[in-house]
């Protein structure tokens, strides 16, 4: 039987160092979230997530991996929490795109950890810059093909590559006024926040497409 497919107390082998993984990424997410990636060390990420080093080797090769690793998982959650927000909103499109953007702002507001690392630590990582330029157009697709399942697909067709522009735009937009927010700037209250956005995301959508959207 090859190592792989082996079990150990009834769990496989793939499985257990899924489980290590993410207890990794976890650690790194409290230590990230908390002191910042200057502050990561092996011997450190491995004393929290209670895991001999040599599972830290099994999955990684540097620590910057792991952040990349732990972006990608706090954007997939965003993704996921923005989608599911708008697909499960049965109202118009105005209340889905509140719903679709207090999803994303609720979860970064209701976690400093993931706050500090995607909306500070991030931005001082060069690694990390070209990721979110692709995280920024795949949200830009996702808002784009929304946005044509609401209003109709030839409408949004119709405005070109304006749409794409102003779909990464607006997610720019989003980003930095929430960074500015969550850093005590921007004086104003999470609904405010929300209710702004929203509009601005309104408006816009409707002079690309020539159709009031309420």
């Amino acid at each position: 039987m090859s190592t792989t497919s082996r079990s150990y107390g009834g769990v496989p082998v793939e499985q257990r160092r899924a489980r290590r993984r993410a207890a990794l990424l976890d650690a790194a997410l409290e230590i990230i979230g908390s002191t910042g990636f200057a502050k990561l060390t092996v011997s450190g990420l491995c004393a929290q997530a209670k895991l001999s080093e040599r599972y830290y080797y099994e999955s990684y090769t540097d620590l910057g991996t792991v952040f990349s690793e732990l972006f990608d998982r706090i954007v997939d959650e965003i993704g996921q929490a923005v989608v599911e927000a708008f697909v499960t909103t049965d109202a118009d499109i105005r209340a889905k795109t509140r719903a679709a953007i207090a999803a994303a702002v609720d979860l970064i507001a209701d976690d400093p950890r993931k706050a500090r690392i995607v909306t500070v630590e991030a931005q001082l990582n060069p690694a990390l810059l070209m990721r979110r330029a692709e995280v920024m157009r795949s949200f830009a697709d996702i808002m784009m093909a929304a946005c044509a399942a609401e209003v109709g697909a030839e409408l949004v067709e119709n405005a070109g590559d304006r749409a794409e522009f102003a779909a990464i735009h607006l997610l720019g937009g989003l980003w930095e006024t929430t960074n500015s927010w969550l850093s005590g700037m921007l004086t104003i209250s999470r609904h405010e926040l929300i209710e702004r956005s929203t509009d601005q995301f309104l408006l816009t959508a409707e002079h690309l497409v020539g159709v009031s959207l309420g």
